[in-house]
Order: C-alpha cells, then sequence, then structure tokens
C-alpha cells in the first residue's frame, strides 16, 4: 500500500491513478487528497500521457468518500479547509488537458462519486455501488456534487437522488446517463476499461485535446462562446501536420501514425 494512500504510474500512454487503502474502502484522507494534488502536477509534466484513469484497489470500492473516521476528529475549520482541498487538489481531473475516466471497482458513494463526476467518462463494474448519501448523515455533498448532478442528469433527477440519499445499482446508473458502460466483475476489469479506451488513444493527440476542450465549453459556456471555443479548437487541428497525415493515412489506405504535433 502506497505511504499517502494513492499511487500512479504510466502504462503506455495511460497514467494510472490508484486510491489504495483498501482497508478504509479507498476513502479520502487528508494525506490522499494532498498527494492527489501532487499527481495531478506531475501527470500534467508528462508529455507521454494521452489518458488518465482512476481506480481503487481491490474490488470492493471505487471510493467510499470522506474518512469519517478522521473527519470525526476535525474540526469545524479543518473540515471547510479540506472541503477547499477537495476542489484544489482534486479538481484537475476536471480540467486536465487530456481525457479522464474513472474506473468504478466498486462502490462509489459520497465524496468518491464526487470524484467520478470529476472525470470525463465513467465505467463501472457491474456490482458496484454509486450514490451521494450525505444527507443521511447530516451534511451535503460538498465537493460539486450537487452541481455537477444536476448538470449531467437534470434538477429533478439530482434532488430525487440527493434528498432520498440513494443508492443506485451499476445497471440503475447506466440506465439515468450517470456511468458510460458497464464491465463485468472480474480480475480483467481494468484491462477492459482500458480495451474501451482504446478509440480515445487511436485519435490524433491534438485533436483529442481540441475536442475535449470545445465540449467540456459547451457545458459551461453559452452557444456563443461554445462555438468561438470551438472554432478556435479546431484551427488547433487545422494546423497540425496530425490533421495532414490522417488525410495521407486515408487516401494510402494504411492507419495513421500520429506524432502530436
Amino acid at each position: 500500500m502506497s505511504e499517502a494512500g494513492v499511487a500512479w504510474q504510466r502504462r503506455g500512454s495511460i497514467a494510472l491513478v490508484t486510491l489504495d487503502r483498501p482497508e478504509r474502502m479507498n476513502a479520502l484522507s487528508r494525506a490522499l487528497v494532498a498527494r492527489f494534488g501532487e499527481i495531478g502536477r506531475e501527470v500534467a509534466a508528462d508529455e507521454a500521457v494521452r489518458l488518465v484513469i482512476v481506480t481503487g484497489s481491490g474490488d470492493k470500492a471505487f471510493c467510499a468518500g470522506a474518512d469519517l473516521k478522521e473527519r470525526a476528529a476535525m474540526s469545524q475549520e479543518e473540515v471547510r479547509a479540506l472541503l477547499l482541498a477537495y476542489e484544489t487538489e482534486l479538481g484537475w481531473l476536471e480540467t486536465c488537458p487530456v481525457p479522464t475516466l474513472a474506473a468504478i471497482n466498486g462502490a462509489a458513494l459520497g465524496g468518491g462519486l464526487e470524484l467520478a463526476l470529476l472525470c470525463d467518462f465513467r465505467i463501472a463494474a457491474q456490482h458496484a455501488v454509486l450514490g451521494l448519501p450525505e444527507t443521511s448523515l447530516g451534511v451535503i455533498p460538498g465537493a460539486g456534487g450537487t452541481q455537477r448532478l444536476a448538470k449531467l442528469l437534470g434538477e429533478m433527477r439530482a434532488k430525487e437522488l440527493i434528498l432520498r440519499a440513494a443508492r443506485l445499482t451499476a445497471p440503475e446508473a447506466l440506465m439515468l446517463g450517470l456511468v458510460n458502460q458497464l464491465m463485468p466483475k472480474s480480475d480483467s476489469f481494468l484491462h477492459e476499461v482500458m480495451a474501451w479506451a482504446e478509440p480515445i488513444l487511436a485519435g490524433a493527440p491534438l485533436a483529442v485535446r481540441a475536442a475535449l476542450r470545445a465540449v467540456r465549453g459547451a457545458a459551461t459556456r453559452e452557444l456563443r462562446e461554445g462555438l468561438a471555443l470551438e472554432r478556435d479548437a479546431y484551427e488547433v487541428c487545422l494546423r497540425s501536420e496530425d490533421r495532414l497525415e490522417a488525410l495521407a493515412a486515408f487516401n494510402e489506405k494504411r492507419k495513421p501514425v500520429y506524432q502530436g504535433r
């Protein structure tokens, strides 16, 4: 187990970030959150990374949310500081220049689901359970869950899930559009997730990044601003060598060899 409860490694062009506190259901301790922020900066500095996958150790939990044992000993000021740290140290998943994917290998509850909501994609194991149960614990989702869930599923559904402290099965989460796809519970879960992501890695790196910026912008900007962002993003692709390589490969009936420039 890693000392801070989270570690990362690069597998080819994938940065694999693993929450590694299985004895605590991979709960978010202060040390884990701080190290997660450091990992974000390390990943950003690695130009070979083209996709980030976040998962949990074991098959019981992706992340069970806040470490309530640790939280019980914290003052109000310490809790406020930790909530701010969630934003500053975990938030890089939402602004990362390459796609981010939550491989939900088990329970994703409270802050665990909020962590997954920061990612561009969510793939869940069939046995996973997802929810924001904070109202049953006397608080509310405090790491952006109220906003991101409403943006993703709509206000009505978000209120239903949050106010009822509902726990969704993985098939229910798929039906609602909370996750992109389900995978069987197996030792090959992570391998299957990586296989799902292969078409992303096969794309032209600059184009994938540009498209990601444009689509993310659609969720946060007015239409005119979003269209301007899309035009700017397309211009980056238009000037790239990879675009010319894609055209040449198409005409020559071969796979393109992208250089990321």
